[in-house]
């Protein structure tokens, strides 16, 4: 914001919009009654000159604490969640002079009991606000509807679920992630040849809301472009290499067409290394997010294309649109898209992943 927007007195906004300095004040503190005709005058100018109040002047008069909650996914360095993670702890800092406490819960991503048994000691704490990652949607679902009733706001990140009650999702448009990824695939191959889909199977009745979302996205387009060639699966496990080469194995003797391939996840260097090991060379590969181990892969040819979301950007603002909410009352858009960034390995190195 410049000099001259942080300047502007509520006098000045008053002025601008027609009305009593009573009037702006009502609606800047959400208090008293406001016709529905000024109250859409003194919003205009208010967005017109992008009038915010003074946040620490408002926290240390209230002397208000707040206590957010963020429900993420553990990880181990290097691995998608942490970019998240940071994303979490930059808005934290930077709130932190206004009163606000971030706190940390996790579960096993791969592991939906682990998901409702994390909700389960969320319930023990007293907090503000939730940001979640909303990884299991049938479990999501459960945890907003009982926020919903005690009024409480929150925030998704990474996937969407479109019909609840947040205050908004940031993170990608998942199918159409999807899409990408099957065009990338038969722009390479074309309509006939086979493609291999490997799945990371998950402990409990729950898949990835993400990865169900980028496969119907994936399955839509092959459909949608009249594609004629086969989809093989693969059902993978994070904790087992022995099975997981045992059943790749056993798709690559039996489907000599597959010239393709996609994981709707992080683990696509799972594949890669399966790849590396029976010196595969020359399939079409697609994978998802920049981690580190990915991006080695990316840059040794055995995998094609990866598509990134920004993960920084989705923890720092979905923590930064819950505490303008606590501090400001600023509703957020309800849907933030982060870009869809597709990336090979002659520019995976210059990539800023927030």
């Amino acid at each position: 914001m410049s000099n001259k927007a942080e300047n502007i007195r509520i006098k000045d906004i008053a002025q601008m919009a027609g009305v009593s300095v009573g009037t702006v004040d009502r609606v800047l503190h959400n208090r008293g009654k406001v016709s529905e005709e000024n109250l859409k005058k003194v919003r205009t100018v208010l967005k017109i000159v992008d009038y915010q109040p003074n946040l620490i002047a408002r926290s240390l008069a209230s002397k208000k604490q707040y206590n957010i909650i963020a429900i993420i996914p553990s990880f181990k360095r290097g691995e998608y969640w942490e970019s998240i993670s940071k994303g979490i702890d930059k808005a934290g800092d930077e709130f932190e002079d206004y009163g606000v406490h971030i706190h940390k819960l996790f579960f096993d991503q791969y592991n939906n009991h682990s998901l409702e048994a994390t909700t389960n000691i969320l319930f023990e704490s007293s907090f503000d606000a939730i940001l979640i990652a909303s990884h299991f949607s049938e479990s999501v679902i459960r945890l907003s509807q009982k926020l919903d009733e005690m009024q409480i706001p929150y925030n998704y990140i990474d996937s969407n679920i479109p019909e609840q009650k947040q205050l908004a999702y940031f993170g990608t448009n998942s199918f159409n992630s999807g899409a990408i990824g099957a065009k990338i695939i038969l722009n390479t191959i074309g309509n006939n040849a086979d493609i291999l889909v490997t799945r990371m199977i998950h402990t409990g009745n729950q898949n990835s809301n993400q990865c169900i979302s980028r496969e119907k996205g994936f399955c839509h387009y092959l459909q949608q472009v009249g594609y004629t060639g086969n989809v093989h699966y693969v059902n993978m496990e994070i904790e087992s290499p022995v099975h997981n080469f045992k059943a790749l194995d056993e798709e690559f003797c039996r489907k000599d067409k597959i010239k393709g391939a996609i994981v709707f996840n992080s683990t696509c260097h799972m594949f890669a290394n399966y790849m590396r090991i029976r010196n595969i060379h020359g399939l079409t590969v697609v994978g998802y997010d920049v981690i580190d181990e990915n991006a080695k892969a990316l840059k040794e040819g055995f995998i094609s294309v990866l598509i990134a979301q920004r993960p920084q950007f989705q923890g720092y603002n979905g923590i930064r649109s819950l505490c303008e909410y606590l501090i400001l009352k600023k509703n957020p858009k309800k849907e933030n898209f982060m870009p869809i960034d597709i990336l090979i390995k002659e520019n995976v190195d210059y990539y800023n992943e927030q």
